[in-house]
């Protein structure tokens, strides 16, 4: 009986075990989520990345990354051959592919990107280096108007070409 008994308990013992790791990686799970995870510089990636949290790259990464509702970092040393698609996404290294910004792309002064950019706001600091379009919300409306006359003022020759057609 006692070894049956003993058997019983590690039976037990086991279950209960079990039970706790997986409330454990739970507990770890739920922790993380909403934090950052940084790729370092010396970590190269080929593939397809998508996060459900921030996300600071330093490496070289070579594929697709997404994080929607999130924010990604690509800092001076990352280096990417890869179409990205975030909340915010924020360049300080190089980026050779398409971007797009839920609400906004910022390209640092130390960014150069080639490709295109679709964000309702894009921000290119003074020295950043751009090659591509930008495409941006229609349906965002500007909070300061540059030139509230028209675009006269903004391309001299198209106003001669109105002008003529006016005639």
């Amino acid at each position: 009986m006692f070894n049956f008994k003993k058997d019983t308990d590690t039976g037990r013992s086991a279950l209960n075990k079990s039970s706790r790791s997986s409330s454990d990686v739970t507990k770890r799970a739920s922790v993380s989520i909403g934090g950052k995870t940084m790729i370092g510089s010396t970590v190269v990636i080929e593939g397809n990345i998508t996060s459900a949290e921030d996300l600071i790259i330093e490496g070289k990464v070579s594929g697709t990354i997404s994080a929607a509702g999130h924010e990604v970092t690509v800092g001076q040393a990352g280096q990417l051959n890869a179409n990205i698609s975030a909340k915010i996404v924020r360049i300080e290294g190089k980026v050779e592919g398409d971007i797009s910004g839920g609400e906004k792309v910022i390209i640092s002064k130390t960014g150069n990107v080639l490709g295109n950019i679709d964000a309702p706001r894009v921000t290119l600091e003074d020295g950043a280096k751009f090659k591509g379009s930008i495409a941006m919300d229609p349906d965002e409306k500007p909070a300061i108007k540059a030139v509230p006359n028209g675009k006269s003022d903004l391309f001299p020759g198209a106003a001669t070409s109105d002008k003529t057609n006016a005639s």
